[in-house]
């Protein structure tokens, strides 16, 4: 950069002249730039893209024609609402809405309550936060096969870890894999166990950024754990518990994973069966991907109106 001139002033001295200013770049070589940038940017999203597309989208839409197709001898029909007419008419149908209902009710009131009372404990803990967040996230890591057989393990009746414990306090030993009236609450037992951690550092973090002041006013007013928890902690966090317990309930109502290796699906008596696994049997059992389809179909309806209602009444409750 060159030296900036000196011009006389009245009274005889020199001062410097001010700097001239950049002529700006042409019209052109701005597009240009950012012409290139925009196409870098597109170019890293368009991966994520493609990948929706192919892995999410198109199964979307291709479910939705199937849902009203019927494949037999290689020839593929019209059929209208003969599949959803089939799975309705199914007995097993109902039994699996009916567990279905039952795991997201059971997994609300632990899967749900759990984490948070988790978070509000390591909240109110003054060291050791961090070895605690990742002892709590640990369970996430672990494959779900992993954590699906220690449970497997630890509910056997013959030398289970439960029976071990529950015979050394005088207990009685539970069938908890075998018997039909608890198969439903071990379930949830493991899948709350293995699937917390996230939810508890989401809480975690919602708790951390309320102000201190709040705290020390309730104290101020004479109010113990539990009340700063009732009247300071839940007002403060219902943005994210209203979140959390929207996601809970979306995707306790696709659970597959933890009764299909731990009961083998269908569990004793069919205490077990969820909506998920009934399409599993439809699609790979029975090789009637219309049935399949019509009962994804329904589920992907009924909890897309689920969630409708559900934004709508908070939105309700925060006018």
């Amino acid at each position: 950069m060159s030296a900036p001139s000196l011009t006389p002033s009245k009274a005889g001295t020199s001062r410097p002249s001010p700097p001239r200013e950049a002529a700006p770049a042409p019209a052109g070589a701005r597009f240009t730039r950012g012409l290139r940038r925009n196409l870098t940017a597109h170019g890293f999203l368009i991966g994520a893209v493609l990948c929706f597309g192919v892995f999410s989208w198109y199964p979307m839409v291709r479910e939705f024609f199937l849902a009203f197709q019927k494949t037999e001898d290689g020839r593929t029909t019209w059929v209208g609402l003969d599949n959803l007419t089939t799975v309705v008419n199914d007995p097993a149908f109902w039994q699996a809405w009916g567990n279905t209902a039952l795991f997201t009710v059971l997994a609300l009131v632990l899967g749900f309550a759990v984490p948070f009372l988790v978070a509000v404990v390591i909240n109110e803990l003054q060291h050791g936060r961090g070895y605690l967040r990742l002892l709590v996230y640990l369970p996430v890591m672990l494959p779900p096969v992993a954590s699906v057989l220690l449970f497997k393990y630890l509910y056997d009746p013959g030398y289970g870890l439960l029976n071990e414990l529950f015979t050394s306090v005088g207990l009685p030993e539970q069938q908890w894999l075998q018997d039909p009236d608890i198969s439903m609450l071990a379930v949830v037992i493991a899948s709350t166990w293995m699937n917390m951690g996230g939810a508890t550092l989401i809480y975690l973090a919602s708790l951390q950024s309320i102000p201190g002041e709040l705290y020390e006013a309730a104290e101020l007013d004479g109010a113990g754990l539990l009340r700063k928890i009732w009247h300071v902690t839940i007002p403060q966090t219902r943005l994210i518990l209203s979140l959390m317990a929207l996601m809970q309930v979306i995707a306790t109502m696709q659970v597959f994973v933890e009764p299909f290796l731990l009961t083998g699906g269908a569990g004793p008596e069919g205490s077990t069966t969820t909506v998920v696994y009934l399409i599993y049997q439809y699609a790979f059992n029975f090789n009637d991907y219309g049935a399949a389809a019509a009962l994804g179909l329904l589920l992907l309806v009924l909890l897309a109106g689920f969630s409708a209602v559900y934004v709508r009444l908070s939105r309700a409750e925060d006018e």
